[in-house]
């Protein structure tokens, strides 16, 4: 039923339109339209849906809800995982609703595909819910930009960090679909880089409720690291399945890429110890608690990296309208990428050519029941990865937009 609803809900607060003729012609005139596309519903709702929403909805109102004397409108649809549903809907917003922007996308194959169609119809995608490097790599387009993270910067940050601290043979859990192999593929990169080994590698359906098999190997494996490459419930159900298996803590796990929502799915006791990498933290300064505890208010949770680069992404967007004087996308993507980004989110952020916008990146620890003071008190800061070294160089970029 809720999928029924999101896939309908096209249009949130927008105007009613009497007719295609002049009632058409005014709402374009007189709105600037953005979109929020996203899992609504889905195993990657937690990691995106009614937080992008609301974090998106935020930056709106606190821009003052009006960009070049205009109404700023929301509209959000619910891709549901479906590349042939996110492109569908893409197409009708860029052309029908003049949508000017389309924000979050997480899940990758979906990101990847939407941001050829705003290459396509010359309109602007940002993507902050999904992590594949891919989208400034081969798959860069002069209308997207990659705004929070990335799996090179996930990568580089958790496998380099516990190579240094002598955790250096690794066995990677992965999950058996195309993330979790860019996940299993960048990070096995950076260990054998750092003079780590890879001892081995198992692959595991997505949808698998049992992982003892899967886990027999990663502890004959005798690895020092057991990585789990994948995202939302599959992996969550991966450590729980870890630590009732008593995987761990003979083992060190390493979470690729761990939402703090996860954490709070899971709760410290199976969660503690967890090594990851984050580009936001809500607890890491005045700022982001600032910033987070307003989000709080509103979805009664902490926002994670995906809500807080929606925010930031959304807010640098429009003040680049209002200083481009237009909606156009060469001219916005220019201001946007000739302006650095001081917010809560990115001191020193700078959007690439390559559309990857690098900031610094943190390595954090999952804290002990014991270690967490007060609620949602779940990181301790290992390692800070300055935002020059976080992402793939552009020299090694196989983006057709970069100089050579």
């Amino acid at each position: 039923m809720l999928k029924k609803h999101w896939a309908a809900l096209l249009s949130v607060g927008a105007l009613m339109l009497a007719g295609p003729g002049h009632a058409q012609q005014k709402a374009e005139d007189d709105v600037i339209r953005i979109g929020v596309l996203t899992d609504m519903s889905g195993q990657f709702s937690h990691e995106a849906g009614e937080g992008s929403v609301t974090a998106v909805r935020m930056a709106i109102e606190d821009f003052g809800g009006k960009v070049l004397n205009k109404k700023i409108d929301l509209v959000v649809a619910d891709h549901q995982n479906k590349n042939e549903v996110a492109v569908a809907t893409a197409r009708s917003w860029y052309d029908q609703q003049k949508v000017v922007m389309i924000q979050n996308l997480i899940n990758s194959a979906v990101a990847l595909a939407v941001a050829n169609v705003a290459r396509e119809k010359d309109r602007i995608a940002i993507v902050n819910g999904s992590g594949s490097s891919r989208l400034t790599n081969d798959a860069c387009t002069p209308n997207s930009i990659h705004y929070s993270y990335d799996t090179y910067a996930l990568a580089k940050g958790t496998g380099s960090a516990l190579v240094k601290q002598g955790f250096d043979t690794w066995f990677f859990l992965t999950a058996d679909y195309a993330f979790g192999h860019a996940l299993e593929s960048d990070t096995a990169a950076f260990v054998k880089a750092s003079n780590g080994k890879v001892v081995g590698t198992v692959r595991y359906p997505i949808d698998a409720s049992d992982h003892s098999s899967f886990l027999l190997q990663a502890q004959a494996s005798n690895a020092k690291v057991v990585a789990i490459a994948g995202s939302g419930t599959t992996f969550i159900n991966a450590v729980k399945s870890a630590r009732e298996f008593g995987l761990t803590p003979k083992q060190t796990l390493a979470g690729m890429l761990v939402w703090i929502t996860d954490v709070k799915s899971m709760g410290l006791q199976q969660a503690q110890g967890l090594v990851l990498t984050n580009a936001f933290y809500w607890d890491r300064d005045e700022a982001t608690r600032a910033w987070s505890k307003r989000f709080f208010e509103k979805m009664k949770r902490m926002p994670h990296m995906g809500d807080a680069g929606d925010y930031s992404s959304t807010m640098h967007y429009l003040k680049a309208i209002a200083a481009a004087g237009t909606t156009d996308a060469a001219a916005v993507m220019k201001k946007m990428k000739e302006t650095p980004i001081n917010d809560f989110f990115a001191k020193g952020g700078k959007i690439r050519e390559d559309g990857r916008m690098i900031h610094d990146m943190y390595v954090y620890q999952v804290k002990t029941p014991q270690e967490s003071k007060y609620d949602w008190d779940f990181y301790k800061q290992l390692a800070v990865i300055p935002a020059a070294e976080a992402y793939r160089p552009l020299a090694e970029s196989a983006c057709p937009l970069v100089k050579k």
